[in-house]
């Protein structure tokens, strides 16, 4: 393998990202928001939602890489301001997707931590100038990629001097039609064996099935992940993308409590 700066073996003690009051790769974070930014009132309403049921960073999506070019494709940079905005007013940091390189720096003047989706794993151009900020970058596995080819993507970023890089799991394409994907939770597992890098999962492009979002993220925690990215709506019924696989806040703030309790016994048997 050639994931010579991403190697464990490299940093042995771990990688530990400071965005906020959260150490990632350090602290168990938890991520969440809406999947696109719909409107300021939506994200600041969401904001104050998940910060109160103890999540760590806000997501929300202003440009959004959609199947279909006839579906909801974000507010753009509207969709950053109020993102900005809603994290401003919660305190919280915020995380939102780069799908093109001629936003990147745009985007780094809002965002506190890009994300690059499963579709744009590979988007070489996109990883490039990515590495050249020095923000943290979230980087989702793609669907159809072997865990080899997610480290190389990360060895883009760390090779153009970002060593803030944190890698997710985020479900891979299989012969199964019930899920929107099939959870792969044995490369959060040979993830940490290979590399210093933080690991997360996002349950929710996982499953694309709330009611399975749940017994995912418990057993993601158990599989070793440091911290998970969680949709949340107030009304996922009504929103724009992805409705199926967001969770109310109530839900949410269940779901916390549970994964707090998890990672504390977690700890214990780490001792």
């Amino acid at each position: 393998m050639e994931h010579k700066l991403a190697a464990l073996g490299r940093k042995p003690e771990g990688t530990c990202i400071q965005v906020g009051d959260v150490n990632i790769g350090k602290d168990f974070c938890i991520i969440a928001g809406p999947c696109s930014v719909e409107s300021e009132e939506q994200i600041v309403e969401i904001a104050i939602e998940v910060k109160r049921a103890g999540a760590a960073v806000l997501r929300g999506g202003a440009y959004k890489p959609r199947t279909s070019p006839y579906s909801f494709r974000g507010l753009g940079r509207a969709g950053l301001e109020y993102l900005r905005k809603a994290g401003d007013i919660t305190g919280l940091p915020i995380i939102t997707e780069v799908i093109d390189t001629r936003d990147v720096y745009l985007i780094s003047e809002y965002a506190d931590i890009l994300q690059v989706g499963a579709r744009n794993m590979q988007n070489f151009s996109l990883l490039v100038e990515i590495g050249k900020i020095r923000k943290p970058v979230l980087l989702k596995r793609g669907m159809n990629a072997t865990i080899e080819e997610w480290l190389n993507c990360a060895e883009y970023i760390l090779n153009e001097g970002n060593p803030n890089v944190i890698l997710c799991e985020r479900g891979v394409r299989t012969f199964e039609t019930y899920m929107r994907n099939t959870l792969d939770l044995s490369a959060v597992a040979v993830a940490k064996r290979l590399t210093h890098l933080p690991v997360f999962v996002d349950p929710s492009h996982a499953t694309g099935k709330r009611e399975l979002v749940e017994t995912m993220s418990l057993s993601a925690v158990m599989a070793g992940c440091d911290g998970l990215e969680i949709e949340v709506h107030s009304n996922p019924q009504n929103a724009l993308s992805d409705k199926e696989q967001q969770l109310l806040p109530k839900d949410f703030e269940m779901l916390l409590k549970k994964t707090g309790k998890l990672v504390e016994f977690r700890k214990q048997l780490e001792v």
